[in-house]
Formats: structure tokens, C-alpha cells, sequence
């Protein structure tokens, strides 16, 4: 028994989950000019197989379902062979064909050639591979092995070869016994994957990419391509960049496409896969088969580096994984256990392959011209793959996931990705901020779209409340179950608070903690912090122990404003704690002396999740929130005598433009524990409620699930807190005719900083824009 190589073992993998496919075939086209002589290249491709056992071997289970190589006798390997007249027209649909017809492992030989003859002196000659048997480094000695049967052959000899000293089956025997046992700690192996193990720890996946359409459950491996080419003197400059900072060519085209994707929103933390040939005995240079393993570079853009900079990490990384290369990459994916997809391939999503310079191709009176050929598949969601030529420049293909993008999105790539090799290698001083991968048609639109100025208000949050208590002092303003307070009952509510607090040392910029139920008081308790001239920082009783302490103890508030049902969760707070129910809020309020708060003062703090880190504290001026409320007003079309649901906790800005958004403008605001309390009525009638996608949908699930058990009448469904989808508009829509969607986008560090309304008839499935910025803020 032959075992299969840790490579050929995913393959195999990958081959009985989704069956034949062509995503692993490797097609490999020639243009021949002049007399071909068919039948010398039959008994040459014959010749090469009989050379190669990895050519002649088919991939079989044994009795207990172990994979294994068989290798099939010379005299019994026939491969495939045959020449189709094809019309010059239909060359490129045939040999799109060709490379796209797939291989049963268990039956298909590996190889097979096809001649396309368009004319007596023009040919294209496709081989196609299967990937267990080859790599893209076994295309030099495929080449070199024959041209050189082939010119024996024309000639009527056999080629005369020096026997190979190994074949691919030794190579996969000895593949293990140089890795050594796990269980070994002086082993290769253990020290190999010790290193990936804190190279990799913590990876975030998948990688953020600006999507035409959402990621599927499952990837179907649709491909397109779009190729492009890199001059001679691009190439040069980049060549001496590399060897400017003692790194390679492959290692800028790598440096390069990190800055690209951190430009295209992947974040600070990203990883590009990359192939690495895995030759590392030079008995195997010259051997046909699947020796590449596949390494991940990680890199670290938070601290803005230089390109230089960013460069020297490359090379360190590259190099410190040429020395940790022999581990499979199958076994690191077990090894490190990240979260697995049927949707994306682990680790990495986009690759780079930076490939040997091809030398020129000689057959016996013939020319012969290299072709691009294509599976219509993709590996990958992004991969780039980049082949220097004779000439001094290089070719390069980005193929890409046909299901996540439009063919229009991968154009741009290539040419954002050109631009930002044009920049670092004119420039490698310049920051990862300064690589500008915007066109000018872009930029003026840019700059088109942030001409947000706005005339600012002079006012607060408090006092834009209490002009509409003087306005509409009957009118609703809170709704919270049973309890509804006017605008004027809220104000003086507020306002004897609010006196309280000045006594207590309350004044501007003080911080106020506030950790109550969601009921009425809870708007009142904000409202007088507010007028207090204080900040508050919101705690959500629901949150766990530690959550709370880490606000607490991080923030320090002057005070803590609680109740008797959620005193417990601030019980071991250092600071002073003030319950709401020990305090007489009916009946005007005293008169104090004005200390009220200004614009520039703060008017709350939030904490951040701590998705990327520590949690951290996040400071909101006066000015902030009224400049966002009386836009967000606008657009969500905020008028008196409107009602708001406000369902999101007070410790996300989201509650800020539900409670204040509604108070500011007249409107009523309903306070419930979430969104998915109106399932559990008969009717909500309203004019706005915001929600979190997910959580909107399952409210719409319940609702499908059970017609008629929730009459809900809404007229607008702001979407805030992660990605929305087109799928779930429609579903919006076809649920709740008539209503308007708007996404919304915004940062704790920033309160709200975009919003789109959707037109009533949405086009196409792909990303929801998160639309234009809110007045005087910028894109």
C-alpha cells in the first residue's frame, strides 16, 4: 500500500465531499505555429507518463475505505489523447471545455491532452491536470521532458533519459518519516506546529471584503477571472525595492496586496495564503507531482507602518515560515481548529502565487506561445497569481469567487492593486494611510459626498427637551407598560432630579452612573443627569457581574444612580449609590442656580464591546448627539405626535437616538425589553423602531409562523448594528408593505456617521450601502 501525501489527502477530502470538480484541475495551454507532428506527441506525452509514476496513478480506497495511490504499469497507463478540429471562432469556447472537464480520481488517469486544430499549420494544445498529480513547479520538468521526447520522436528515437533517482510514491513515504511523531517533543513536527500555533493563535475569519452579494452557506466554486499585466519597468522598481530591504519579489507583490485589502475594509489583522514550492530535497526538482504546501502570512497594520516597514515584517515572516514549511497545511488547520465553513476555506481567503519566470519553449519547427486557459472556478474568494516573463514584466490573473463578486468589482481590485504597487515601490517611506487606492473620478465623488457642512446649534440635549415640554406640555412622551408621561410631567421630573444631583456635586462633565430597569424613571434618570449638567454612563442590570465591575471600576463614576430591583448588580461599587425609589420626584422643582452643561460638554459615555480588545470608553459631547439626533429626525422623518419603540439597551447609542431623536422632536417613545416583545401582543401600531438585522428577522419569523397573531403597523424600520442584508429586505417588504427602510451606520466613537433609505423596489441581492454621511460628519 502506497499512502496518499498530507496534500493529496485534502484533495481527496475535498473530491468525496463535493464530488468530480474541476476547481483542482490545472490547465495548461501552448499556441503551435507550423507543422505538428501528432503522432510524435502522442508517443511523448506517453513518454512523460512512463518517466513519472505520479502521471500514471489513479487514487483508489482500499477494503476499509483508506485511500491510497495506485500506480498503474507504463504498458497499462494510456493516457488520454486526441485532436478536435475546432473553428478559429469557437477556439476559445473549446478550450474553455477542455480545462473545465473534470476527473474521477478512481478511474481517470491525471493527465490528459487535447490537440485543438484550427488550421494545417495552427494548433492549441491543452494538458490539463489534476492537482494530486502536479503542481505549478512541476510545469518545468513537464516542459523540458517533452520537448525533449518530442524531438526524439520527430526524429523517430526514444528519448534518451537518465533514469530519476526518486519517484512522487518516495517522496510520500519520506514526507512522514521527516516529520517524525507527534507524540515526539524533538520531533519536526512538534516544533513546526508549536510555531504556527502562536503564529496563528487568534486569527480573525473570515476575511471582510467589500461583497456584491453575501456569503452563501456553502461556496459553489463558480469562477471568474480578469488578467493584467505589470511593465518591465514596474517590475524593475519593485525588484529593487526588494532588494533595497534584503526581501524578494514575491515578497512586495505580498506587502502590497495586504495594504489593498486593509484599504478595502479587512481590518488591521489580516492573512494572505500563499503556495510554497516544498521541494526542500533536490532530488525532487526535477520529479512531476503535488509537492506544494500552502503557508499563511499574517500581518499587523495597526500601527500605520511604513511600506518599508510593513516589508521587513513580510520578509521576517516569509523567512520564519521557509523554516516551518514541511508541516502539512491539512494538519495545521486540525491543529489550530478554527471555526469551520463549507462557505470559506480556513485560515485565509484570499492568495498570492508569484510563479517561476518561464524560459522559452522550443519544438522542432514549431512556435510556440503560452496561453491563458481557464476552469471557470475559484479556490478562493481572491487569488492572485502573478508570472514573470521574458520580456521583464509579468502577466498576472486575479481569479475570483463568481457568487461573491461581479466581474466589475474584480476589475477594480487589479487596478487598485496596481495603483498601490505603483505608490510603495515610487515611495516605500510612504504610511499604510497615505496609499491612496481611489481613482479621480472617485475621489471628486468623495469629496462630492462630504459636503455635509450644516448650520450647528447652540443648544444641548436637555434644552432642546424642555423647549418641546413648553411647546406640548400634554403631550406623550413616554410609554412604558402601564405608565405614560406627559412632556410636562417628564420635565419636572427630570428637573427635581436634576436638583438632587447638583446638591450631590453634580455639574458638567461629571459622570453619572445609571443602572436601572427599563420602565419610565429610566428616561426620567437620564433626562436629570442631563439637566444636572452631568454625563451618564449607562449599565445594563442584565449584563454579567464582571461587565458591570469593568464599566464601573474603568469609568469611575462621581455617583451611581440605581433602584431597589437592580441595587444588587451595583452592590460593589466604591463610589456613593442613590436609589430612584428613595427619592420624592413629584412637585416643582427648587430653584438652583444655573450650572447647566454646554455644547462641548459631555453627555454621555459608552463602552465599546471589546470585540477587537479591551473594552474602552468612549466620550460624547452635547454637541454630538444634537447634531446627530436633528439629522437622523430628518431622515427618519421624526414629526410631533409620532411614537418611537425603543428597544435596544441603554449601553448601545442606538437608545440615544430612539429616546432622544423621539423626545427632541414630539414625538412619544414606548420603552419595552426588545424588539421581540411585540411578538408577544395582539397589536403595535407606530411610526419608527430601530433593531439589529438579526433580530428584526426572527420578529418577521415569529410573524410568518403565525399569521395574524401580531397586527404590526409601522411606518419606518431603522437598521443599525451589523451588515444588512438585501435578502432581508425584501423580506421587510413582502411582510410589511409600504414601509420604509433606512440603514444606518455608525461607531460608539462617533455616534451615527451614515445613513441610506432604501427605495421602495430594491435592485439585485448584493451589499446594502450604508449610504451618505449625517450632517457635518465625513467619509
Amino acid at each position: 500500500m502506497i499512502p496518499l501525501s498530507f496534500a493529496q489527502s485534502r484533495l481527496w477530502f475535498l473530491y468525496r465531499l463535493e464530488g468530480p470538480s474541476a476547481t483542482y484541475n490545472i490547465p495548461f495551454a501552448l499556441r503551435l505555429e507550423g507543422p505538428l507532428d501528432t503522432a510524435a506527441l502522442a508517443a511523448a506525452v506517453q513518454d512523460v507518463a512512463t518517466r513519472h509514476e505520479a502521471l500514471r496513478t489513479l487514487i483508489v480506497e482500499d477494503a476499509d475505505g483508506t485511500p491510497e495511490q495506485r500506480i498503474l504499469p507504463a504498458q497499462e497507463a494510456a493516457l488520454p489523447f486526441r485532436v478536435v478540429d475546432v473553428a478559429a471562432d469557437a477556439l476559445d469556447a473549446a478550450l474553455h471545455e477542455v480545462a473545465s472537464e473534470t476527473f474521477r480520481l478512481e478511474t481517470d488517469l491525471p493527465l490528459r491532452t487535447t490537440v485543438l486544430r484550427t488550421g494545417p499549420l495552427d494548433h492549441v494544445l491543452a494538458f490539463v491536470f489534476h492537482h494530486t498529480a502536479a503542481d505549478g513547479a512541476s510545469m518545468g520538468p513537464f516542459l523540458r521532458d517533452l520537448v525533449s521526447a518530442y524531438s526524439a520522436r520527430h526524429q523517430g528515437n526514444a528519448p534518451d533519459w537518465t533514469q530519476l533517482p526518486v519517484q512522487y510514491k518516495d517522496y510520500t513515504l519520506w514526507q512522514r518519516e521527516l516529520l517524525g511523531d507527534e507524540d515526539n517533543p524533538d520531533s519536526i513536527a512538534v516544533g513546526q506546529m508549536d510555531y504556527w500555533r502562536q503564529e496563528l493563535a487568534g486569527v480573525p475569519q473570515p476575511v471582510q471584503l467589500p461583497l456584491n452579494r453575501p456569503r452563501p452557506t456553502a461556496a459553489d466554486h463558480r469562477g471568474g477571472h480578469v488578467d493584467f499585466e505589470l511593465e518591465p519597468e514596474l517590475l524593475a522598481r519593485l525588484r529593487k525595492t526588494a532588494a533595497d530591504r534584503g526581501a524578494t519579489a514575491p515578497m512586495v507583490a505580498q506587502a502590497a496586496l495586504a495594504v489593498l485589502l486593509h484599504h478595502l475594509g479587512a481590518g488591521n489583522d489580516l492573512t494572505i495564503g500563499s503556495p510554497i514550492e516544498g521541494r526542500a530535497d533536490e532530488q525532487l526538482d526535477d520529479l512531476i507531482g503535488f509537492f506544494a504546501n500552502t503557508w499563511v502570512l499574517r500581518v499587523d497594520l495597526s500601527w500605520n507602518p511604513s511600506f518599508g516597514d510593513l516589508l521587513d515584517q513580510v520578509r521576517d515572516r516569509a523567512l520564519a515560515a521557509y523554516d516551518n514549511q514541511d508541516i502539512p497545511f491539512e494538519r495545521l488547520v486540525e491543529l489550530l481548529g478554527p471555526e469551520r465553513s463549507t462557505s470559506y476555506s480556513p485560515l485565509f481567503q484570499v492568495m498570492l502565487a508569484w510563479q517561476f519566470e518561464w524560459s522559452r519553449i522550443e519544438m522542432p519547427g514549431l512556435r510556440v506561445t503560452p496561453l491563458a486557459a481557464s476552469t471557470g472556478t475559484a479556490k478562493f474568494d481572491l487569488f492572485f497569481n502573478i508570472i514573470p516573463t521574458a520580456s521583464g514584466g509579468a502577466y498576472g490573473r486575479l481569479e475570483y469567487a463568481a457568487e461573491l463578486f461581479d466581474h466589475s468589482t474584480a476589475e477594480s481590485f487589479v487596478d487598485r492593486y496596481v495603483r498601490v504597487l505603483r505608490q510603495v515601490v515610487a515611495d516605500p517611506g510612504a504610511r499604510l494611510s497615505g496609499v491612496d487606492v481611489l481613482t479621480d473620478a472617485e475621489r471628486d465623488w468623495l469629496a462630492r459626498l462630504n459636503e455635509t457642512a450644516a448650520p450647528v446649534s447652540g443648544a444641548t440635549v436637555p434644552e432642546l427637551v424642555t423647549a418641546q415640554a413648553m411647546e406640548t406640555p400634554d403631550a406623550i412622551a413616554v410609554v412604558a407598560g402601564e405608565t405614560a408621561l406627559s412632556y410636562r410631567d417628564l420635565d419636572v421630573r427630570a428637573d427635581r432630579l436634576a436638583a438632587v444631583l447638583r446638591d450631590r456635586g453634580v455639574g458638567p462633565d461629571v459622570l453619572v452612573a445609571v443602572a436601572l430597569p427599563r420602565t419610565a424613571d429610566l428616561v426620567v434618570t437620564l433626562l436629570g443627569v442631563l439637566k444636572a449638567g452631568g454625563a451618564y454612563l449607562p449599565i445594563d442590570p442584565e449584563y454579567p457581574a464582571a461587565r458591570i465591575d469593568l464599566l464601573l471600576n474603568t469609568a469611575d463614576p462621581a455617583l451611581v444612580l440605581t433602584d431597589g430591583e437592580t441595587a444588587a448588580t451595583v452592590s460593589g461599587c466604591r463610589r456613593p449609590v442613590l436609589r430612584l425609589d428613595d427619592l420624592d420626584l413629584d412637585g416643582p422643582a427648587p430653584r438652583t442656580s444655573d450650572v447647566g452643561a454646554k455644547p462641548d460638554n459631555l453627555a454621555y459615555v459608552m463602552f465599546t464591546s471589546g470585540s477587537t480588545g479591551a473594552p474602552k470608553g468612549v466620550a460624547i459631547t452635547h454637541a454630538n448627539v444634537v447634531n446627530g439626533v436633528r439629522d437622523l429626525r430628518q431622515t427618519a422623518q421624526l414629526e410631533p405626535g409620532a411614537r418611537m419603540l425603543a428597544a435596544t439597551s441603554v449601553t448601545f447609542d442606538v437608545s440615544v437616538f430612539e429616546i432622544f431623536a423621539a423626545l427632541t422632536a414630539g414625538a412619544s417613545v414606548e420603552i419595552v425589553r426588545d424588539v421581540l416583545e411585540l411578538a408577544e401582543r395582539d397589536r403595535w401600531s407606530g411610526t419608527t423602531i430601530n433593531a439589529v438585522p438579526r433580530v428584526f428577522s426572527a420578529l418577521l419569523d415569529q410573524l410568518t409562523e403565525a399569521p395574524g397573531s401580531l397586527a404590526l403597523d409601522v411606518e419606518t424600520v431603522v437598521f443599525a448594528g451589523e451588515a444588512l442584508s438585501a435578502d432581508l429586505v425584501s423580506k421587510v417588504h413582502s411582510a410589511l408593505p409600504g414601509v420604509r427602510v433606512i440603514n444606518a451606520y455608525g461607531q460608539t466613537e462617533s455616534f451615527y456617521a451614515s445613513t441610506f433609505t432604501l427605495p421602495r423596489q430594491l435592485a439585485g441581492v448584493g451589499a446594502i450601502p450604508i449610504g451618505r454621511p449625517v450632517a457635518n460628519m465625513r467619509a
